[in-house]
């Protein structure tokens, strides 16, 4: 009976360093990794809510943007930083989900060596078309890549990210062979498209959705569980002729593990509120994106989801960067 009582008092002195640093969280400012260049979408979302923080907590965050690598540059940082709260990173589908499978030797676990605090969003992308290819569906894009095998190619934003795993998922589950032809980003893989010079892109949001308005691409669906709000029509892929097809981006706020669990709880908390918040949910919007929240063990649960859906498919494929 003494023992389990000491157990127990040593447990309640060990909580309560971080239960008191909690009461007066933040006394500084907080550093808030995105581990992609100032201005792209990663980093305008970041910034929204780093303001918001700010705002809430009469306390700097301070945007530090460590570029390189896919995003597992910036990760890595965030993982090799103090777990004292004053550090947070904007996770990502290429810098956690799947980064474990995709580099031989990576400086971090995502699963082992970070702190889940809250699922930001997880966005689609935009299965577009240029529009001389006489497919007007998705189950006509099959039938073409199927009637022309080796003839089509798919643009992505390079090697690794969500766009080109994409468009894998979409040739394994509909057993064509659209190829693959990666770009530096975005933006000139947006505009080849455009020019015709590849066919085929799961596109962001935001760079595509100016080129579908002025017809120089078509639109044929969106990847993710359900439609879009900014395209209501648009049916998603699996529900257009790839039954089974689902493929979505992803976002999270994650810490250095060993965070204090106080801590995490005052940063999910606050980042949940941040996501209600009506400019936020219109920048997300603009993404084909709405804002998810939820606990960090929900949170910590997509991680393990998807690790291990894409894993598989990375595996299966060979690919390696």
């Amino acid at each position: 009976m003494r023992v389990m009582y000491r157990l127990v008092v040593c447990a309640l002195l060990a909580l309560l360093p971080a239960a008191v640093a909690a009461q007066g969280y933040p006394a500084k400012p907080i550093r808030f990794i995105i581990p992609f260049t100032p201005g792209g979408n990663t980093d305008v979302l970041g910034r929204l809510i780093g303001q918001k923080l700010t705002e809430a907590w009469g306390q700097q965050v301070v945007i530090d943007n460590r570029p390189g690598a896919g995003g597992t540059l910036g990760v890595e940082v965030a993982t090799k930083s103090p777990p004292d709260g004053y550090t947070i990173v904007m996770g990502t589908f290429g810098g956690v989900l799947v980064a474990n499978s995709l580099y031989k030797k990576l400086g971090y676990d995502p699963q082992r060596d970070l702190a889940p605090v809250t699922l930001v969003s997880t966005p689609p992308g935009l299965l577009v078309v240029h529009p001389s290819l006489p497919a007007k569906s998705v189950k006509e894009l099959i039938a073409l890549a199927r009637s022309s095998r080796g003839k089509l190619n798919y643009a992505s934003s390079g090697s690794g990210t969500w766009n080109h795993l994409f468009g894998e998922l979409f040739n394994t589950t509909a057993k064509i062979g659209v190829t693959h032809v990666p770009y530096k980003g975005a933006a000139p893989a947006v505009t080849d498209l455009v020019g015709g010079h590849v066919e085929v892109m799961f596109a962001p949001f935001p760079p595509a959705i100016p080129q579908v308005k002025s017809g120089k691409l078509r639109s044929l669906a969106v990847s993710g569980a359900k439609r879009s709000g900014l395209f209501p029509d648009l049916p998603t892929v699996a529900e257009s002729g790839l039954p089974g097809y689902e493929a979505e981006g992803w976002f999270a706020v994650l810490a250095p593990a060993k965070t204090p669990h106080p801590l995490i709880v005052q940063l999910n908390k606050e980042i949940n509120r941040v996501l209600t918040l009506p400019d936020v949910k219109a920048s997300l919007a603009a993404d084909g994106a709405e804002p998810a929240g939820g606990t960090p063990e929900q949170l910590a649960e997509s991680i393990r989801a998807g690790s291990a859906k894409w894993g598989k498919l990375i595996r299966e494929l060979g690919i390696q960067l």
